[in-house]
């Protein structure tokens, strides 16, 4: 009896002890996490003191040159808040900034175009191919060659846009030397440089809309416009929310446009963009302090519009089911 026992008795305390693990596996396991520790910081290490480097210190050192007098290359000369104040009182400043606004207002028309002409070429229609192709070449284009093309297609005495206007009998303006048309201008040139890449995006979108929403929809009896209404617009709407988001920061920053077809701002600043007034300000007047405070106030703003589409896309946002 006492074997019997001796031999189905359960070994509790060796295996116990064999599962606890020893002082060498707790400082080889210490040691191994140290190492990983290491390897984590090393390569998390060059994406942060690149932000260190080329954004913190940067807007660090652009908030405190905004604070001084200064021309750029000799010394700085603190001058507090004054900068800011002149800005208040700065007619051309104010100007400036309500050009750069009113050009944003090729930003709806660009998009709706781009989601009806991205509508359109989802058909299954000849050619459609070739037409994705031609609408995105002046995407690709260079900005400044599109910039001096439409400059000569703008010119009030040999320009095409006048030619074709005069076969129907209308007498075209001089487009970039009247202060009625020339921010016009300037809009539809931009708004067809850009169609094409928000047409792509769109196209993509409405591609990978579920066919069963359709169907269900058509066996409902809707028409093509509640379709539109109810499925296509839903859907896309993350796209348009990423579009309008990126077209006002690069609309606050237009300037490439300005600085070629109206070198000058435009008759009576007609044209001038606040980003063509900060280079003006700095590099031909060397105002570098006074163009660097401009610089935050623009960035303030489009920060402030930005938070703003953020969270009325997330008041608005939905699913459907």
């Amino acid at each position: 009896m006492t074997e019997v026992a001796a031999d189905t008795a359960p070994p509790t305390a060796p295996r116990a002890s064999a599962a606890r693990p020893t002082l060498r596996d707790r400082r080889a396991r210490n040691r191994l996490h140290r190492v990983e520790h290491r390897w984590a910081l090393a390569f998390v290490a060059p994406p942060v003191l690149g932000f260190l480097l080329f954004t913190l210190y940067p807007v660090g050192f652009a908030v405190y040159a905004s604070l001084t007098s200064w021309n750029g290359l000799g010394p700085m000369r603190f001058v507090g808040l004054e900068n800011y104040v002149t800005l208040l009182g700065d007619e051309y400043f104010r100007l400036s900034m309500f050009n750069t606004f009113f050009y944003m207002i090729g930003i709806p028309v660009g998009l709706v175009l781009a989601l009806l002409l991205a509508i359109a070429l989802n058909r299954k229609i000849p050619g459609r191919t070739a037409f994705r192709t031609i609408y995105y070449i002046p995407v690709i284009s260079s900005l400044a060659a599109i910039a001096i093309v439409w400059q000569f297609a703008y010119n009030g005495d040999f320009g095409l846009v006048n030619q074709v206007l005069s076969w129907f009998g209308i007498q075209g303006p001089d487009w970039l030397q009247n202060t009625a048309t020339v921010k016009p201008a300037i809009i539809l040139m931009a708004v067809w440089k850009g169609l094409g890449y928000s047409m792509l995006l769109y196209l993509a979108a409405i591609q990978s809309v579920p066919a069963s929403l359709y169907e269900a929809a058509s066996l409902d009896g809707a028409n093509a416009f509640q379709k539109l209404r109810s499925i296509t617009l839903p859907m896309v709407r993350p796209v348009t929310f990423f579009l309008v988001v990126t077209n006002i920061i690069a609309g606050a920053q237009i300037f490439t446009e300005i600085n070629i077809m109206t070198p000058t701002g435009g008759p009576e600043m007609s044209s001038a963009s606040i980003v063509w007034y900060i280079v003006r300000k700095a590099f031909r007047y060397q105002q570098m302090g006074y163009a660097t405070a401009m610089s935050i106030v623009l960035g303030i703003l489009v920060f402030v519009i930005t938070l703003i589409q953020f969270r009325l896309n997330r008041r608005n946002s939905f699913s459907i089911e």
